[in-house]
């Protein structure tokens, strides 16, 4: 595959470049997992809306620019090549926003986007549940309908950035009589209502990464359904795939790890055996063809072509393509991997492990593949 710009593609690449140069902050945040790298990382989203950042693809109207994904692509490519901040608001950016664009009415496209764009609201995922992590379909968290509002009881768990967001998009059961996937809405929860108890979860690191919630009577007005009442499994489906497929996992994280892996080799080179250099090579090559098949999803995608269980493959590839890389650089590294500086690596290397779980877990994914890409039947 041949890769061929337009000029207007260059010319936005390097007015990208030119902006990042000018507005990355010349040293890292600190980690958006506490509070205080929480509210530097809302800051940077903010800085970005203005210089109308927060997500290219997106229409003017609701705080993006208008771009196509090729350009989305190549702005990922000089935003990782920059070494800007990690998007602390990537639930809103890349999950939540296209969702609303397919699913939102009018209004809450207008009310919901350009407070993401803006980093003015930060959003949560609140799906998994003690009882239903991959198998979301096991969802038993109840919102009952009333006149003019949905009433939530039940809990959440390992909610990305719900210790200090603002809101959460909530796979709940509306329908009680139904089970599995029937019977589910999405609904858009502020995380201040009444009702709603946060349990922060620690990492290794002892940084609260993730949340429990608990939903105890709380009350959500009827306008915050996202999609249609008992039609949250549709709803659902597409926000996973986006977090499969194209938007959360862009090709430019894993090309600019690679590129650091091959100088990690370089640096080491004395030392490596030639296994090493080949899994080295090999893991460039992968990032090298993932972004190329990158570049042709987005392409069908601009056809009018959609996105389905294929992007599980998506997600298999990337995970466990991360996960080999940063294995990699721990073996090169050895016990230098826990000086302070390559600390880099080392949380890369233990943020790479939950690859293969989040956005649903690859045994899951594999099942999938199995029956919905391959046709194969159940056992």
């Amino acid at each position: 595959m041949e890769l061929e710009y337009t000029s207007a593609q260059i010319e936005f690449r390097q007015e990208v470049r030119d902006w990042l140069r000018a507005h990355v902050p010349t040293a890292p945040l600190a980690s958006f997992d506490i509070e205080e790298g929480f509210n530097a990382h809302r800051e940077w989203e903010r800085i970005l809306a203005q210089g109308n950042y927060g997500m290219v693809t997106w229409p003017t109207a609701y705080g993006g620019r208008g771009c196509s994904l090729i350009e989305w692509l190549i702005f990922e490519e000089e935003y990782y090549a920059a070494n800007a901040p990690g998007r602390v608001n990537q639930n809103g950016v890349f999950l939540l926003g296209p969702t609303l664009m397919e699913y939102g009415t009018e209004a809450q496209k207008a009310r919901y986007l350009p407070a993401i764009a803006s980093g003015d609201e930060i959003w949560a995922q609140a799906w998994s549940e003690p009882g239903a992590g991959s198998d979301m379909a096991a969802i038993r968290t109840r919102a009952k309908r009333t006149d003019a509002s949905y009433v939530i009881d039940g809990q959440k768990i390992w909610s990305s950035r719900a210790v200090f967001a603002d809101w959460c998009f909530c796979l709940v059961r509306t329908d009680p009589d139904n089970s599995r996937h029937r019977g589910l809405s999405m609904l858009l929860v502020p995380l201040n209502a009444a009702g709603i108890t946060i349990r922060p979860i620690r990492q290794l690191d002892g940084d609260p990464g993730f949340a429990e919630i608990f939903f105890d009577d709380v009350h959500v007005p009827e306008d915050h359904l996202l999609g249609p009442e008992h039609g949250g499994w549709q709803v659902a489906m597409a926000t996973a795939g986006f977090e499969r497929g194209l938007m959360l996992r862009s090709p430019a994280r894993f090309q600019q790890t690679a590129k650091r892996l091959i100088e990690l080799c370089h640096t080491h080179a004395s030392r490596l055996s030639a296994e090493t250099r080949a899994g080295a090579l090999q893991a460039w090559m992968d990032a090298e063809a993932y972004c190329h098949a990158t570049y042709m999803t987005a392409s069908r995608i601009m056809r009018g072509e959609t996105l389905g269980a294929e992007t599980s493959c998506n997600k298999i590839f990337w995970s466990e393509l991360d996960r080999t890389m940063h294995r990699l650089a721990m073996s090169i590294l050895g016990i230098g991997a826990e000086l302070e500086e390559n600390s880099d690596w080392l949380d890369g290397y233990m943020f790479s492990l939950a690859g293969p779980i989040y956005a649903g877990s690859n045994e899951i994914q594999r099942n999938i593949i199995a029956t919905r890409v391959l046709g194969l039947r159940r056992g």
